[in-house]
């Protein structure tokens, strides 16, 4: 997860940013002294972010008008207050945890992993169909059909779903969404790649070619990979 510290006051700052170096869930940090800086970078998109660390007290802008300058920007919020009386604020804006400082390590790993759970709900089965799932798209939660999606691939830490008309970025891992798609609709070709079998339209030597709206679209094989593939397709020879 990549993720933001806000916060003005420099030794708060500096032991958030150790924890987050020492936190193999966390990714990429931008640290801003203000709740200003951080709104400016977030409204750019340069960076996805997914996480942030605010403080609640801090001069010209603070934590909960900070909150409210987000709108319905899909990312996750974690408090890091010296007080206890702004909790009421933080469940207004859905926060994810309130950390009351002083913050031990054990506790802020703790938030981290809560939050590490919430991303990881961002792709869900359908409860009552076999043809199509949910994923997140922005704030609100996206059906697909599994004939909808021609391949999936990973990026660092995301995955991207691959559709004829849109592609959705989300953050998954390979491992968890081959648990949860169909074995005999979807076939992993490469350590980044899975593809729609029905896609299919050519398999060569060390590539693929899928069906898309403009034609079709090349994607790497893995030898061990193609070598069951071709063991499951149904293939005329002599």
């Amino acid at each position: 997860m990549n993720c933001l510290i806000i916060d003005d006051d420099k030794l708060s700052r500096k032991l958030l940013e150790k924890f987050v170096e020492k936190t193999e869930l966390l990714d990429q940090y931008y640290s801003f002294p203000g709740a200003i800086e951080a709104i400016n970078f977030i409204r750019k998109g340069e960076q996805k972010v997914d996480l942030i660390f605010l403080d609640i007290e801090m001069p010209d802008m603070n934590g909960v008008e900070f909150m409210q300058s987000l709108g319905d920007h899909p990312v996750q919020i974690i408090v890091v207050s010296s007080k206890e009386k702004y909790a009421l604020d933080a469940i207004e804006y859905d926060v994810t945890d309130y950390l009351l400082k002083p913050v031990t390590y054990v506790r802020f790993l703790k938030a981290t992993e809560k939050a590490m759970s919430r991303l990881r709900e961002e792709m869900l089965p359908a409860s009552n169909s076999k043809n199509d799932f949910f994923i997140r798209n922005n704030s609100s939660l996206k059906r697909l059909h599994y004939d909808d999606v021609i391949w999936i691939e990973a990026l660092e830490n995301y995955i991207v779903v691959y559709t004829f008309d849109e592609k959705y970025t989300i953050h998954f891992t390979m491992k968890a969404v081959m648990d949860q798609l169909p074995a005999d609709l979807f076939f992993r070709i490469h350590r980044s790649f899975i593809v729609n079998r029905s896609k299919i339209e050519l398999i060569k030597t060390s590539s693929i070619e899928v069906k898309i709206k403009e034609g079709r679209q090349s994607l790497p094989i893995g030898k061990s990979y193609r070598e069951q593939l071709l063991k499951e397709i149904n293939l005329l020879s002599k």
